[in-house]
């Protein structure tokens, strides 16, 4: 009888891992047979959990579970990295660990909103791992190109292969730009304006609000100040003449605004030749829908809040209140 208890433990043992052997065969097994690829992305910032289950969706794995004890037994959850990958039906979850570790086919590439476009090659390295000599070259190939594009950029979150060029890059930009904002000559001649002085606009909106909600508002005072031959007084505008690779976005001084520029909108009524920032969608729909509004002045306080004025007297009285 002594003898019965280990017997029946080592025979618990033995079916047990026999068990799970079969099990651990099963789930790590190749879902399917065939070897066409197809894609899958990781976004980032994804979970193993996450990852996991829409891996299992995809129909590239069998079991969400064993994938995540392969990934822990190897010390591999945090190591997926993020972007498009092409991973064919026919493997089994080792192999298919390996081939996302090998990294994505494609990459993201985040593109913040109101950058100028001297900003944007230095994203692009990063975002598509470049090294020092191609880096040097894209950003010459992209500078380039993009002379005239700059508002026409449009930002967003893409998926590039690494090897994509400068020239491919500002393709899908202004494509994706010109099927985001799609206005109406109506639209556009009920603000008076042209889809270029439209952009324009919208790029100093983009630089001189803090969030969407006060944007309409913001417009209908630069619209207002347009129609009276007013200069718009953006200190966004100053920035740009003056910024360079140390700080593109410069504090202007007050010597600053004497600065001989068309794009000083201090020195000069009406709009800049050109936009100076690429801005986002919320920016280019608050131009073709503004705020009639009876405001002519605005200013943010230290804490980001925007107080407008309809004369000047209210507005120095704003000053005096929140900024001295």
């Amino acid at each position: 009888m002594k003898l019965i208890a280990p017997i029946v433990f080592l025979l618990t043992l033995l079916v047990a891992g026999l068990l799970g052997f079969l099990w651990w065969n099963s789930a790590t097994a190749a879902p399917g047979t065939s070897s066409e690829e197809v894609r899958f992305t990781i976004t980032r910032g994804s979970s193993a959990e996450t990852i996991g289950k829409n891996l299992k969706e995809a129909g590239l794995i069998r079991d969400t579970f064993a994938l995540k004890i392969y990934l822990q037994s190897k010390g591999l959850v945090a190591k997926l990295p993020p972007g498009q990958f092409k991973i064919a039906k026919n493997l089994k979850l080792p192999e298919l660990v390996s081939v996302l570790l090998k990294g994505p086919v494609e990459l993201w590439v985040t593109i913040p909103e109101g950058l100028r476009r001297e900003q944007y090659p230095e994203i692009f390295a990063a975002g598509l791992e470049l090294s020092p000599a191609d880096a040097t070259s894209f950003e010459e190939e992209f500078l380039l190109a993009t002379e005239n594009l700059e508002g026409f950029l449009y930002p967003d979150t893409y998926l590039f292969p690494p090897n994509v060029t400068a020239e491919q890059v500002i393709s899908v930009l202004r494509n994706t730009f010109d099927k985001k904002f799609t206005p109406t000559q109506e639209e556009l001649d009920a603000v008076g304006l042209t889809l270029d002085e439209a952009v324009t606009l919208a790029s100093i909106i983009e630089r001189e609000t803090r969030n969407a909600s006060e944007r309409p508002t913001v417009v209908g005072v630069y619209l207002n100040r347009l129609g009276a031959d007013w200069p718009l007084q953006a200190d966004a505008t100053i920035q740009y003449v003056t910024g360079d690779s140390e700080d593109w976005w410069k504090t202007p001084t007050t010597a600053q605004k004497e600065v001989n520029s068309f794009y000083n909108t201090y020195k000069y009524p009406g709009l800049p030749p050109a936009p100076i920032a690429n801005p986002s969608l919320t920016s280019l729909e608050a131009v073709i829908n503004p705020e009639d509004t009876d405001f002519w002045f605005y200013l943010h306080d230290p804490d980001g809040v925007i107080h407008f004025a309809q004369t000047l007297e209210e507005h120095n009285l704003n000053v005096q209140r929140y900024l001295r």
